[in-house]
């Protein structure tokens, strides 16, 4: 199996959420900013998931 997917899924995820959390702190929750990533990342953690169910 190519661990390959999973490894760029996981610095995506973990670069959004860094993104998403500065953002936050110094625009506010609410700022679309913040929205924005926080979309990215449910979207890129529900391909995590998608991807790892297909593969078990």
């Amino acid at each position: 199996m190519n661990n390959k997917p999973f490894f760029e899924l996981a610095y995506k995820i973990n670069l959004i959420r860094q993104l998403m959390i500065v953002t936050g702190q110094t625009k506010g929750l609410n700022h679309p900013e913040t929205l924005k990533y926080s979309q990215e990342l449910d979207r890129l953690i529900f391909t995590t998931q998608k991807t790892y169910k297909s593969c078990s």
